[in-house]
């Protein structure tokens, strides 16, 4: 096998990608071990780049650029077929690849995050209906101001987010990963044990407030009514695009002595430090017709009004960004992976790709990327931080 730093930089995306890829445990028995592992993950990662969706892609993709694979790793015995690369994928601990993605993000973009989001999605053609299977539900997160994808969690199929929720932080917050950021999350986290894994972890929360948090939105929603106008704050913005026109306005407070202390009831909710209450309205004019909404969050950092604007917006930037490119551009929700790991997997393979694929700095879409690396080897090379071809 060459030496790594002899076909790439010392530093380059690929060269982190396969140090992370070494560690990850081969379940096969080392005589019968043919394609090496970190060489069965680096055609899949390339594949998934170069517009393939499924394994049989990849492994035909992987076989007429054989040579291409070649100069940075042996494949002695060439590529794996797609029914063997299924089988192996099914295999492999999803915990440990999901942590070998979070430890090579933190390598390859160490910059400590400003906002991160976190969202969950089902990959919906995932489910067995003929094994009682329930499709694959994974909670991610997301750098709304990097684009990058952070890491991600397997919720269990008798379980739901809040459970996945405590053990992603636990992972991304490892040597102060969180340190400093605001981390955003949708109504269901909204409880004081993911509000105190946040704080803990040296990071702010912002939770959003809704209907399972009836008494605190009621609460909120009676102080933003009564408030004197010197102790609020507010921000306003209009957005034009894609056929409509939004205007958000944007009310926070940071008068919360009163969300402390001696409630009125026993066993009500106390989020750990929560500095700031925020009400959200948006009004949207579309071609027929006009909808408006309100929506309340708390947050334990000091926000100015504009600050909670900016955050609350790019929560939303998990789903526009992240969610709507991995169904549209990867066709995720189509993926008809079922057995073992295969589609926990297929997801984190997926994370690798739009993370190395967003990197490059040309003004082509996601899609076209993926259709130049495709075409071209030397694109794929560009994609993949190699230096030379």
């Amino acid at each position: 096998m060459p030496e790594p730093a002899s076909v790439f930089g010392e530093k380059s995306r690929l060269r982190a990608l396969l140090d992370h890829f070494s560690v990850i445990d081969d379940p096969r028995e080392p005589w019968r071990v043919a394609h090496p592992l970190p060489e069965v993950l680096l055609l899949v990662v390339c594949g998934t780049i170069a517009d393939c969706d499924d394994y049989d892609h990849i492994a035909a993709w992987g076989e007429a650029h054989l040579p291409f694979l070649r100069e940075m790793l042996p494949y002695h015995h060439g590529v794996p077929g797609g029914r063997w690369l299924t089988l192996l994928m099914n295999r492999i601990d999803p915990g440990l690849f999901s942590s070998c993605f979070t430890a090579w993000v933190r390598a390859t973009w160490p910059e400590r995050p400003e906002f991160v989001a976190i969202d969950g999605k089902t990959s919906r053609r995932s489910h067995d209906r003929g094994h009682g299977q329930a499709p694959v539900h994974l909670v991610s997160a997301f750098a709304t101001t990097a684009r990058l994808v952070l890491g991600q969690e397997a919720v269990s199929d008798k379980s739901n987010e809040i459970t996945a929720i405590p053990v992603l932080l636990e992972r991304l917050s490892a040597n102060g990963g969180l340190t400093g950021a605001t981390v955003s999350i949708d109504a269901m986290a909204c409880n004081a044990t993911i509000a105190g894994a946040i704080t803990a972890a040296g990071a702010h929360y912002l939770l959003a407030v809704k209907a399972n948090q009836p008494t605190l939105r009621a609460e909120i929603e009676a102080y933003f009514a009564t408030a004197p106008a010197e102790a609020v704050c507010v921000a306003s913005d209009l957005d034009k695009g894609h056929g409509r026109i939004e205007e958000r306005t944007v009310w926070i407070s940071r008068e919360t002595d009163w969300l402390a202390g001696d409630r009125r009831f026993p066993g009500e909710l106390r989020l750990p430090g929560a500095t700031t209450i925020v009400k959200v309205c948006s009004r949207t004019e579309l071609k027929d017709r006009c909808r408006t909404d309100t929506r309340y969050y708390i947050s334990s950092a000091a926000l100015t009004a504009q600050a909670a604007a900016d955050a609350v917006r790019g929560h939303w930037g998990i789903e526009n960004r992240l969610h709507w490119v991995l169904d549209v551009v990867f066709g995720e929700d189509q993926a008809r992976l079922r057995t073992g790991h295969g589609a926990k997997n297929m997801v984190v393979v997926r994370h690798f790709a739009i993370n190395l694929v967003r990197a490059v700095t040309d003004k082509k879409s996601i899609k076209l990327r993926r259709k130049a690396a495709a075409w071209d080897a030397r694109y794929l090379a560009s994609i993949l931080g190699l230096s030379t071809r």
